[in-house]
């Protein structure tokens, strides 16, 4: 697992396993156990951005990108393809606590709380993860998306998060 606390993913699976009809699993995102364009839209929020170099953030967008099914035409007229929506964190958060602002370094260590109560007391113990980001800047989750074979059909900026729907 790239840029976590072991078992953080196992947990937030489990937790969607409570709310069926669908199902969850852990994946390598670079290597994704989905068939080709089997899916209508899939979405990356806060994945990306872990991933160490340019290559590996290009290669998890593929992998997602060719999961989607693709768009083009049938006897009955047009098919509309699939659609991924991909959030990062943005390099421009001036005005956030964090501040970072072009001109900062966009690949940072942050440190990451996690808190569990000690033995159901209301005693809290905590221990600190210093989890990677690469901070995307304006523009740059649209040039991975289109190195990675995808076109962008929306964009945005959003609460410190560049954000792109991308087709394959």
């Amino acid at each position: 697992m790239d840029g976590g606390p072991p078992g953080v993913s196992e947990n937030l699976v489990k937790i969607a396993d409570e709310h069926r009809p669908h199902s969850s699993l852990v994946a390598d995102n670079l290597s994704l156990p989905h068939p080709s364009s089997s899916f209508d839209f899939a979405i990356s929020i806060a994945v990306v951005h872990h991933l160490s170099s340019h290559a590996r953030r290009v290669q998890a967008i593929a992998a997602i990108l060719d999961t989607l099914r693709p768009s083009g035409k049938s006897e009955q007229g047009p098919l509309c393809g699939g659609k991924a929506l991909f959030y990062v964190w943005a390099l421009e958060q001036k005005t956030s606590r964090r501040g970072w602002d072009e001109g900062d370094e966009q690949d940072v260590v942050v440190p990451w709380v996690m808190r569990t109560k000690k033995d159901g007391h209301s005693n809290e113990h905590s221990t600190t993860f210093h989890r990677y980001y690469h901070l995307y800047r304006q523009g740059e989750l649209e040039d991975d998306v289109v190195e990675a074979g995808g076109s962008i059909a929306d964009s945005g900026y959003e609460k410190d998060n560049w954000w792109a729907i991308a087709v394959p």
